[in-house]
């Protein structure tokens, strides 16, 4: 029997993925039944959900894709050989350097041919045309961007990834509501970061969306994530001394990991879990 790749990043590139977490949920997640259903409220890239099914093959998994990561694994072959033609026209061209010139128009041609085509993963190709952390998400403006030689030098592969995982896409609140009610469920709760970029994420969220999420976490077996950006937990804390309201975090567990954003910038990740 051959065996399933356990990936410990996302087959493709996705902004707050949480691979740098995975060495401290990877326990944190033995505390919990491998025969639960484990739901995954903000999926993004499903890398949560192919770990608890990767340890846990047994357990029921629900990935809400509602970004649609789904439709660019799909792509994924389309994908692959506009990045090898993008391969081909910078052969010439050392690593990270600027392009301009006639590579700089093939390329912007080589994007137009693939958008006319029917699909163009531009959040993917940003990551091989654009500096870390910067995305396009139209071909104009890829044209108004510095492009630079980031491009990878391997196929992508996502050959198994949400094989037995259950993909939806619905308002997380509807799916919530599914689930809240049944036995041994555990709640995946990784929402948009308060105070942090989230411009390659669907939609746009308020501080009362994320005050939302917290419902979530009222009396369930969960993982939630923020960071120390948030305040979320200063903010609960308050709203316990403060008010009638119970702080959702009481008895859980905590883990912290620094996150580096660039050589003078981080700020701490957090992964909060009651069992």
């Amino acid at each position: 029997m051959e065996n399933k790749k356990i990936f410990k990043a996302a087959p493709l590139p996705f902004m707050g993925q949480k691979r740098k977490f995975l060495k401290q949920f990877e326990p944190a997640l033995k505390k919990y039944s491998p025969t639960a259903t484990y739901v995954d409220l903000f999926g993004g890239s499903g890398l949560l959900s192919h770990t608890v099914k990767s340890i846990y093959p047994d357990a029921t998994v629900i990935y809400n894709d509602f970004d649609n990561y789904r439709l660019r694994l799909e792509n994924i072959n389309k994908t692959n050989a506009l990045i090898s033609d993008l391969r081909l026209i910078l052969a010439d061209y050392p690593k990270d350097r600027r392009i301009d010139g006639i590579a700089r128009d093939e390329i912007i041609n080589r994007l137009s041919k693939e958008e006319k085509s029917g699909y163009l993963d531009f959040i993917t190709v940003s990551s091989s045309l654009l500096f870390s952390m910067k995305y396009a998400f139209t071909l104009d403006q890829f044209k108004k961007e510095t492009l630079y030689n980031c491009v990878r030098q391997s196929n992508y592969d996502a050959t198994g990834y949400l094989d037995g995982i259950e993909v939806v896409s619905k308002c997380y609140k509807t799916l919530f509501n599914l689930y809240k009610d049944l036995d041994n469920v555990i709640f995946l709760v990784d929402p948009p970061y308060l105070s942090t970029e989230t411009t390659s994420y669907k939609g746009y969220w308020k501080l009362k969306d994320y005050l939302d999420v917290l419902q979530v976490l009222d009396k369930t077996k969960y993982f939630y994530f923020t960071s120390n950006k948030s305040s979320i937990i200063e903010l609960c804390e308050w709203i316990e001394t403060k008010t009638p309201m119970s702080n959702p975090f009481n008895g859980a567990y905590t883990e912290t990991m620094t996150a580096t954003v660039n050589y003078s910038a981080s700020y701490t990740d957090i992964m909060i879990y009651k069992v």
